[in-house]
């Protein structure tokens, strides 16, 4: 029973790992590439579902990422995805794109 262990969590840990060869996920199409430069007169602005909706519209984005307070994000960059930061009083604090 105790040599079991050590084999099952290794073979468990190893179905995790791969090997480099794994293809990046395909660019986003042409024209959804994000620009938040235009956006900026929005922080101070309460969050709601019409100003997501707007914020996308106005970046050329096609993808919002709400980040609540105190909460990790991904650092992954993406060309087509909008990030808008809040604070507890649902007032938007930071715009950016990736």
């Amino acid at each position: 029973m105790r040599m079991e262990i050590p084999i099952i969590a290794f073979l468990a840990l190893s179905a995790c790992a791969t090997d480099g060869t794994e293809s990046a996920l395909p660019p986003p199409p042409p024209g959804t590439a994000c620009d938040a430069s235009g956006l900026q007169d929005h922080i101070g602005h309460v969050v709601s579902a019409k100003s997501g909706e707007t914020l996308l519209d106005l970046s050329g984005a096609r993808v919002l990422r709400w980040v609540p307070p105190r909460t990790a994000v991904t650092m992954d960059y993406r060309d087509d995805r909008l990030t808008v930061s809040y604070d507890d009083d649902m007032v938007i604090t930071r715009i950016s794109c990736g």
